[in-house]
């Protein structure tokens, strides 16, 4: 994707919501983005696949609002949903400690909390042209995602039962489902770097 013109910088601590030990990254994106672009520069960063539906919701004085791309599943639920594409995050959420909630996978249902810890805005007149390019990069992190389709934090609890157990009745068929590689405990921030650098 490489660098973005934005007139402000938003750092953010994403977590998974109901999952201990706790799976979380911190990045910093430019402010002008879209929230489909946050959505897509998120799965790289947590480790998923963009394999399923997502939806943004921001909830201000009681009232939900909520982001997403246009889809039939939505027009029977009575939902209004405002297109993603054509939503900037700093017209979205403009103040420190706000917090969206993210939803990737509306069957698994894997929630995240988006807290915006600080943004920088680059109003100083002085300051190098250049300054107001920027790359999105995640800066700390720790344990990966779950699988794609692991049945939600219920079924990622049983997955993570029996990968500890090798004697576990299902440990051989789950390993296999999960991949050799699977690790629960890994975290690469070079790794989510560069995945960010190449995102479309």
């Amino acid at each position: 994707m490489g660098s973005y013109q934005s007139e402000s910088r938003y750092y953010l601590h994403v977590q998974l919501v109901g999952i201990e030990p706790p799976i979380w990254r911190k990045m910093v994106v430019p402010g002008a983005i879209s929230l489909h672009t946050l959505h897509k520069m998120l799965q790289v960063v947590m480790g998923w696949e963009n394999a399923h539906l997502y939806v943004f919701r921001l909830i201000i004085n009681k009232k939900t609002t909520v982001y997403g791309l246009p889809d039939p599943e939505w027009e029977d639920t009575g939902i209004r949903i405002r297109d993603s594409r054509r939503t900037k995050l700093d017209a979205t959420v403009w103040a420190e400690w706000l917090t969206l909630t993210y939803e990737y996978d509306l069957g698994d249902s894997w929630m995240h909390q988006v807290t915006i810890e600080k943004i920088k805005h680059l109003e100083d007149e002085h300051v190098n042209e250049d300054a107001f390019w920027m790359t999105p990069r995640c800066l700390a992190g720790e344990r990966a995602c779950p699988p794609e389709d692991a049945g939600g934090i219920g079924g990622y609890a049983d997955l993570l039962e029996a990968l500890q157990h090798p004697k576990h009745p299902e440990y051989t068929r789950l390993r296999q489902w999960a991949g050799a590689s699977y690790d629960p405990e890994l975290f690469s921030v070079q790794q989510a770097n560069s995945a960010l650098a190449i995102l479309e």
